[in-house]
């Protein structure tokens, strides 16, 4: 794809003059000599410029303290407060057509100024607001057809799904605010603002994904769900798009997969030697239900899909339903949610139980049928894997009850649970050691509490460009596996609260998700305010 304006990439531009200030009535900018340092510029000079602050969303501009304030020569000049953080200004250069030259300005008067901008738009974007009425006619669904079949729409939403994929993001956020449309992409877990172009509005825009994703584009009113599927640099993705109303009107949400994607091995998941030894006990087995909780998001997918391959050869039949399927997996029967005839998790495992499988994988088990018959098929000589969504392995216990499976039916039934989140990994380029010392233990008491002395080296995030000036890059699993041990058992047929099968658990060798997380820590992986960002600890 290409980028909405096609923009030289390698030149940055500075201002003449060597980290000094420019007056008010000096409006006079030019190429500088290599290597001097951008001018620091007023409130009033920004005032005096032309500015084109109206034609980029005022949240970036605003989240990044930039403020682009004259065109001139086929260059943009931009005051920036951080100028030494070159992301927002990168991410700008998918839009702009030239070079872009740097000033440094305070930052409360790039808001102040941003806030001047905001109160001459009002009045526009209110009428723009008005005219979204509740009611859409046919003459009205046409004209937005053509306004998102436009080429500033298309070209939009295509440097949106570019930006994601050179990111690694797995969802888009298209958002329409009180007086602008904000997108963000999250990558690794973390939602990122980007730059779009002020000309493209939030409803052409969504109305272009309700184009793509087969939805009703008359309706605005109402949550809607679809599916597409699309190419970015030979890559294919499939798109699930969910749109909800709003007061600001309709957003959407768009979750990328792609497809024949690399599936990671089962051995190089990141699981512990005792979690890894007790999963393929249980994957060995020829019945049981094994569950992998966590909420969307967190791998539970590749985890099941890495477990299937693992076990996958020609002595076993093995059936899955997914929604939709993410991995293909070779010599396996796969098959996908088709809601709309009929096609639901309940009905295809009914289905699965007359084609004399040995394993059955159903993608989520959303409601009482399906954990019904997956307890029924589980109790009949079949191994089933699936998903739920809850907070912790001990939880999954409560949930299965909760959707009316008996206990005794879970203690029978139960072989394992697996919960897990993904924690952000620190960059491999920019991390630093550092050893913990008397006021560290201090200043974070969560150090003392878990074990942590003093001289213990620790790393910690510091950025770079590699990382986006993040400090993390990618993501690793950090792990719970619960064995349903005879002792467990008794517990949940005697209706034990979580803390007791816990604290039992532990004692049996359990790992919680913090003691995994904790490890990772000081193995130099990843941070302790990382670990305590994914694991919830009350």
């Amino acid at each position: 794809m290409k980028p909405l304006m096609d923009v030289d990439k390698t030149s940055d531009l500075a201002l003449p003059v060597s980290g000094t200030d420019v007056a008010d009535g000096d409006l006079t900018l030019s190429i500088p000599d290599e290597g001097s340092d951008p001018p620091r510029i007023s409130l009033a000079m920004m005032q005096a410029a032309s500015s084109l602050a109206g034609q980029f969303s005022q949240v970036f501009l605003r989240e990044s303290g930039l403020f682009p304030f004259r065109a001139e020569n086929g260059a943009i000049w931009i005051a920036a407060a951080d100028p030494n953080r070159p992301e927002p200004i990168d991410a700008l250069r998918l839009t702009l057509a030239g070079d872009i030259a740097i000033a440094t300005a305070a930052r409360e008067d790039i808001e102040t100024i941003l806030d001047l901008v905001s109160t001459r738009e009002t009045e526009t974007e209110a009428q723009a607001g008005d005219s979204q009425s509740p009611d859409v006619t046919a003459e009205d669904a046409e004209s937005l057809r053509d306004l998102a079949s436009g080429a500033p729409v298309v070209q939009a939403l295509e440097q949106i799904f570019e930006r994601a994929v050179t990111w690694r993001g797995t969802d888009i956020h298209i958002e329409p605010l009180k007086r602008e449309l904000r997108v963000r992409i999250r990558v690794d877990g973390i939602l990122r603002l980007m730059p779009v172009p002020q000309n493209v509005s939030a409803r052409a825009l969504v109305s272009r994904v309700k184009i793509l994703s087969g939805l009703n584009i008359a309706e605005h009113r109402l949550p809607q769900d679809g599916r597409a599927r699309m190419q970015v640099r030979g890559r294919e993705f499939d798109l699930r798009v969910a749109t909800m109303p709003t007061m600001g009107g309709e957003a959407a949400i768009l979750r990328l997969l792609e497809r024949n994607s690399t599936l990671v091995a089962f051995g190089k998941i990141g699981f512990s030697p005792r979690d890894e030894a007790v999963l393929r006990r249980q994957l060995g087995r020829p019945h049981g239900l094994l569950i992998v909780t966590g909420p969307t998001g967190s791998g539970k997918t590749t985890t099941l899909a890495a477990s299937i391959a693992e076990m996958n050869d020609t002595s076993r039949k093995i059936l899955t339903i997914e929604d939709p399927v993410e991995y293909e997996l070779p010599g396996v029967s796969q098959s996908q949610v088709r809601s709309a005839i009929g096609l639901t998790f309940a009905n295809a495992l009914r289905a699965f139980l007359r084609q004399d499988p040995d394993v059955i994988m159903v993608g989520e088990i959303r409601d009482g049928e399906t954990a019904s018959i997956a307890m029924q098929a589980s109790l009949t000589g079949h191994l089933v894997l699936s998903t739920l969504h809850t907070n912790s392995a001990a939880a999954a216990l409560n949930r299965l009850t909760d959707l009316g499976i008996e206990p005794f039916l879970v203690a029978s039934t139960l072989t394992t649970v697996v919960a897990q989140r993904l924690a952000r990994n620190l960059c491999p380029d920019c991390k630093k050691p550092a050893a913990v010392t008397q006021q560290d233990l201090e200043e974070d008491p969560r150090l003392t509490a878990f074990g942590f002395e003093i001289g213990t080296i620790l790393h910690h995030a510091v950025g770079c460009e590699r990382c986006a000036h993040t400090g993390y890059r990618g993501r690793g699993a950090l792990f719970e596996v619960l064995e349903i041990t005879d002792e467990i058992r008794r517990l949940i047929l005697n209706g034990a609260d979580e803390g007791i099968i816990v604290q039992t658990a532990r004692t049996q060798g359990m790992q919680t998700m913090l003691d995994d997380g904790l490890a990772r820590c000081r193995l130099g992986q990843t941070t302790i305010d990382e670990v305590f960002r994914v694991v919830a600890q009350s």
